[in-house]
């Protein structure tokens, strides 16, 4: 039976994993994107349903004790959550589905021993990083210096990843991700036709 499984992108705020994440589904239709729960307001331009479900605190809550999230986790002061019924029904249909989740989250599925590839992105250098924050222009300068100080904090979980790409240039680094997620999808094809050869799976 064909299985599918998850593509997990991490990096610290400014590395440009939401960016990514649009590109690769704007590449290949078949890729499905895990659309996260929170409680932090929209940003300019973000949609209810499409960047995220944004939900009030209590909300959030009776999900949780609904235990309708694979994952949850507080991230600058805010919950973050991946409902649970998109994320089982996908994978027992063979879908890849696409998750930009911070370490937290990420910790938590790869404990879970889901069918997932984990990528971590990294920021060409420390002072790209600043720059990137400082664009960006939807934090004031404490809330950006307090995303530094996670910035570095979240680089330590990079043992937990399967794959380290360095964010140099948005179409570099799509290329990468994307040829990592077709090299996964032929690896697991193969395995599945040798068990099914081999084993009668």
């Amino acid at each position: 039976m064909k299985k599918g499984f998850l593509i997990i992108i991490s990096s610290p705020s400014g590395c440009g994993k939401t960016t990514i994440r649009e590109e690769l589904l704007k590449l290949d239709k078949n890729l499905l994107y895990s659309i996260s729960c929170t409680t932090r307001p929209p940003r300019k331009g973000e949609k209810n349903g499409k960047d995220y479900f944004f939900l009030s605190e209590e909300e959030f809550h009776k999900k949780i004790k609904n235990n309708e999230f694979l994952e949850w986790a507080e991230v600058h002061g805010y919950l973050y959550g991946t409902p649970k019924e998109f994320i089982e029904k996908n994978l027992k249909e063979g879908k890849i589905i696409v998750m930009d989740i911070d370490v937290q989250g990420a910790e938590k599925i790869k404990k879970k021993k889901i069918p997932a590839v984990f990528v971590f992105l990294l920021p060409p250098s420390w002072e790209e990083l600043k720059k990137r924050l400082t664009k960006r222009g939807t934090e004031d300068k404490k809330e950006m210096e307090m995303r530094l100080i996670r910035a570095k904090e979240e680089m330590k979980y990079y043992p937990l990843y399967d794959y380290l790409v360095v964010n140099r240039t948005i179409p570099e680094t799509v290329e990468e991700v994307y040829a990592i997620i077709k090299a996964e999808k032929r690896k697991r094809e193969r395995m599945e036709e040798w068990l099914k050869e081999n084993l009668s799976v």
